[in-house]
């Protein structure tokens, strides 16, 4: 028990804490970890003694006591795991009687890596062995006085003395028949045990298999085990798909046909050695088990190690970069076929509840992880591999959870080896198992709706789909190598960026984007540093990565008390506290539908904003009355513009704010347009940022130049206007965001990837323009052999520039001579790809980045969102659904949604065309685009104006507000309806 106890000692494990109390007492108020350990001894002991002998009571009631009665048969194995089991619930102990307690032997529990002396060698003889005992009198049961009883508990824990006592002597209760232990199951043996008992009609000998492997780690790591030739084959196989550089030690034995990691499952000679040893370890007494017992080490380790050598060091590093696996997958599925189908209830109980024993006692202790994991790809195969059937449904809703929570709390190494597995090896059941995992956390929402935070079922399982998601990510077509742009390389081409051209003017800026820190340490992604992957690199995920996203638990998170959570690990990150009781769905943030993120990006930026306001509050009270003081701090970032002059006004501003004081950027943005009364709460900043994105990437302003082909816009690879001026636009991009402002932005996708330190590829292209895509596509696709005479292609290119003239440019040196081919075309494509995609317009688009990270760079951005839900956050949603609108409206002033006018309003709006739609859209919020999430997000207010006039319809686009008179008729409503949408331009105080 103590080899996991660092760890569970300060958690307060059930049960331990009136007896370590009594123990404390001895040693001045405080317990140390001997008298911890000892007293979690004692109360399996008791438990143990209670259900093997009872209390002794001949009227006891209590059903976890063999004097009951209550308590079923079951082997020494099930006694003790059973044990273990009702020490974490805390269960009733019964005061033993005189007689009972006098008993003076003792029952010791050995680790189940310490094989029962009698048990045989294989595990098709240990099943025979078991199926020809039979349940014997009281006189004929004999037991020693130290019987070897099996029980799941990691090599380095100490084994553990129970007390035990004597079936044979005294007036006790009759004890608990025993059977032998069986050591491991195949497919073949279990499925020929199930037929001799089908033919016996009787399956307690199955019964009795399934509950000894099952509810060990280490014997059902021994079970389900491949042949050698199929092993050596997969590893094979595995080397092929992915040449490594060099052939590890590992990988070279694999080859050869001596890699085997199971002994137990091909040689049964060390079984007996194996066994002999730990009875010499038995007969050593206390002091051999009290020299064996580890040193006590950090509770916040995740993994006890012993020290070990370099070497070793990198054989586990090459081990949890595997994804092969020892377990029988197809025998294991024909096995679970079996077991669920053949409607014996019995056998699936004894599965799920020996099941639930073993993944109880991996979440308290820690064993070897790597027998974990296969026993887990065992567990997690039977749970998801199913019909949908009531036994199904049944083992899956009980033992999904425990699994979930034993797969939790293994460490990132481990997390990343059973990822790699199940992509490689259960590909088929992902599918299945994020089904499984989204029913689970969506039922546990339902129950438990105000405490989700705390909930750890919905943890464990939120972690888990974590693990799932990073499997269909390697499961799915990969961009390898990846795209991804190291910072060291971004660090670089910024500096040679900035002193190769004088155009680019990044010096006016106090800013170095590639030095700030975009995503907190706490919060980096160990999972995915250890797999070397991200979702990015994923172009067609193998489960759709929206089918991640659960809505029941998206809609009752409570954002501000998720980011609350999220803001105090930050904090707690910060000073180095090394255990936390929080948890914040922000760090799984596939999870959360891109409108939750949203929310967590609004709170997110109000909190900075309120920082800084209250700063500069602070700066004025404390410089109040100084001399000497000009030039106070406001408390929000003010930009007054010209509507004629909107462009100059607007980049002038935030020229000088970015120059003097880049922090001021993340300020509330104030918008005032001069001769105008409207006061910004929201809506004006909505009009500015519309106005000033029709101007900037109008073509002839000269930053951007449009495609025909797809509409989007792209950098001008030779503007007029210098570097300082895009990175510019960068802000006025960043500041939408952070300000919550839709913006009408055309960028193809590989804007955003580029956004997130990604280059663009070939698969690019498609996007960026289909046609040329096509192109390159078909040229990779030839196979022929005559392909410089076909595609008559060079490396020297032409493209067209914003004057559309052509412009050439060579790919390699002397490139109008070197003809593309079979053996160069690859090349070809990716040189061309990175040419038009990120060599040139490198210039233009480091300073649009430096300046959009000028004021994202502290937000959760890139922690949130992928690409293409940042190309939703900055343009909005693409579905125009007036129903839905209709259904979230709210009304006031004597409105209903049975009052005539308003159905009339709405039987209008319905008939309207799409472009009339989008402008009563931006008449009463300020945008014509849609917010994340759908019009259902956008809580439209439609209030009474008073009665029948000839007042046209006006609006509060701070508030989303519709001020609406109630028009005598349908006819004069659609009148004055759709001359206010049409003329909508300025603001003004009614």
């Amino acid at each position: 028990m103590s080899g996991g106890g660092g760890g569970e000692e300060e958690q307060h494990l059930p049960g331990v804490s009136s007896a370590s109390g009594s123990a404390a007492g001895t040693a001045g108020g405080r317990a140390t970890p001997e008298m911890k350990r000892s007293a979690v001894r004692s109360l399996i002991q008791r438990y143990f003694h209670q259900l093997q002998s009872g209390c002794g009571n001949a009227h006891c009631t209590n059903a976890n006591c063999a004097s009951s009665g209550k308590v079923a048969p079951m082997t020494p194995n099930e006694v003790a795991a059973r044990a273990l089991q009702l020490f974490s619930q805390d269960a009733q102990l019964c005061e033993p009687s005189t007689s009972a307690a006098s008993s003076p032997q003792d029952v010791d529990m050995l680790s189940p890596n310490d094989s029962s002396s009698s048990s045989s060698g294989s595990s098709t003889s240990t099943i025979t062995s078991a199926s020809t005992t039979t349940t014997t009198s009281r006189q004929s049961q004999s037991v020693p006085a130290a019987a070897v009883v099996a029980v799941s508990s990691p090599k380095s824990a100490p084994q553990l003395d129970l007390g035990g006592v004597d079936p044979s002597s005294g007036d006790s209760e009759p004890c608990t028949p025993t059977l032998p232990p069986v050591q491991s199951l195949d497919a073949n043996s279990l499925m020929a045990l199930y037929e001799q008992c089908r033919a016996a009609d009787s399956y307690d000998r199955i019964c009795h298999a399934i509950g000894d492997v099952f509810s060990s780690v280490d014997r059902l790591s021994k079970s389900f085990i491949r042949s050698a030739e199929s092993v050596a084959s997969s590893s094979l196989q595995e080397l092929l798909d992915n040449p490594p550089e060099a052939l590890n030690k590992e990988q070279l034995r694999t080859l050869e046909g001596e890699h085997d990691k199971d002994e137990d499952s091909t040689q049964q000679v060390e079984d007996g050695e194996a066994t002999d040893e730990v009875a010499a370890n038995a007969c050593a007494g206390p002091e051999a088990e009290t020299e064996a017992e580890p040193e006590e080490e950090d509770d916040d380790v995740p993994m006890r190690q012993p020290q070990t050598t370099e070497e070793e060091t990198t054989e586990e590093e090459d081990l949890s970069r595997s994804s092969d696996t020892q377990v029988d997958l197809p025998g294991l599925r024909r096995v679970q076929r079996l077991l669920f189908g053949c409607q014996r209830r019995a056998i699936t109980d004894k599965l799920t509840s020996s099941v639930i024993q073993m993944a109880e006692w991996v979440h308290y202790m820690r064993p070897d992880w790597e027998k974990v994991i296969h026993c887990l790809v065992i567990c997690f195969d039977l749970a998801t591999n199913t019909n949908n059937s009531v036994v199904d449904m049944d083992y899956l809703d009980r033992v999904l959870p425990k699994l979930c929570h034993a797969a939790a709390s293994m460490p990132v190494p481990a997390q990343a080896r059973l990822a790699r597995i199940w992509a490689a090896h259960c590909s088929d059941q992902l599918h299945a198992l994020v089904a499984a995992c989204q029913q689970q956390i969506t039922l546990q929402v339902l129950l438990d709706e105000e405490s989700m935070r705390e909930n750890g079922s919905i943890i464990s399982v939120t972690k888990v789909l974590k693990i799932v998601f990073y499997a269909n990510i390697l499961a799915s077509e990969l961009e390898l190598p990846s795209c991804r742009v190291p910072l060291e390389d971004r660090t670089e081409t910024a500096a040679t960026s900035a002193s190769g051209s004088a155009a680019v003017e990044d010096d006016l800026f106090a800013y170095n984007s590639v030095l700030q820190p975009h995503m907190p340490k706490f919060a980096e992604d160990q999972l995915e540093k250890a797999l070397q992957v991200s979702a990015i690199d994923c172009r067609r995920p193998l489960v759709p990565l929206e089918e991640f996203y659960n809505e029941a638990l998206s809609e009752n998170i409570q954002m501000h008390h998720d980011y609350l959570s999220y803001k105090t690990l930050a904090m707690e990150s910060e000073i180095g506290s090394g255990q936390t009781n929080y948890f914040s769905f922000m760090l799984y943030a596939f999870i959360l539908t891109p409108a939750t993120k949203v929310d967590a990006l609004y709170y997110d930026s109000r909190m900075r904003m309120y920082s800084e306001r209250y700063t500069s509050l602070y700066s004025m009270l404390n410089n109040f009355g100084q001399e000497g003081q000009d030039g106070t701090p406001r408390p929000d970032l003010k930009l007054t513009v010209r509507r004629d002059q909107l462009i100059n006004d607007a980049l002038i501003g935030l020229e000088l704010v970015a120059m003097s004081n880049p922090k001021d950027l993340k300020k509330q943005l104030v918008v005032e347009f001069v001769g105008e009364q409207g006061i910004d709460e929201g809506g004006v900043s909505k009009e500015f940022f519309q106005l000033i994105v029709e101007e900037i990437f109008n073509p002839a302003f000269g930053m951007f130049i449009q495609q025909e082909e797809t509409n989007n816009m792209w950098f001008n690879a030779t503007p007029f206007e210098n570097g300082a001026q895009f990175t510019l636009i960068g802000i006025i991009i960043g500041l939408a965001i952070y300000n919550n402002v839709i913006l009408a932005v055309n960028f193809p996708m590989v804007v955003y990837r580029k956004l997130m330190g990604y280059c663009g590829t070939f698969a690019d292209l498609n996007d960026w323009s289909p046609t040329l895509y096509k192109s390159l596509k078909s040229m990779m696709d030839y196979q022929g052999q005559d392909m410089e005479e076909v595609f008559d292609q060079t490396f020297k290119i032409s493209y067209s520039n914003v004057f559309g003239e052509m412009v050439e440019h060579e790919l390699v040196p002397n490139g109008k001579e070197v003809l593309v081919g079979q053996h160069n075309k690859q090349l070809f494509v990716n040189l061309y790809s990175d040419f038009l995609l990120n060599t040139n317009i490198q210039q233009q688009f480091n300073a649009f980045r430096k300046g959009f990270e000028m004021v994202t760079d502290e937000s959760p951005l890139k922690l949130l969102f992928r690409p293409e839900e940042i190309e939703m956050l900055v343009c909005g949603s693409r579905e125009f659904d007036f129903v839905e609108l209709e259904n979230s409206t709210e009304y006031e002033g004597g409105y209903t949604d049975e009052t005539q006018i308003i159905q009339d309003f709405w039987s209008i709006v319905h008939a309207m065309p799409h472009e009339s739609k989008r402008k009563l859209l931006e008449f009463t919020t300020g945008s014509a685009r849609v917010p994340v999430g759908g019009l259902k997000c956008l809580r439209l207010l439609i209030t009474r104006h008073g009665p029948d006039s000839d007042r046209l319809p006006t609006s509060h686009t701070c508030f989303n507000v519709l001020l609406l008179p109630e028009y005598s008729s349908r006819e004069k409503l659609e009148e004055r309806l759709m001359k206010a949408i049409n003329y909508s331009k300025g603001f003004g105080m009614l």
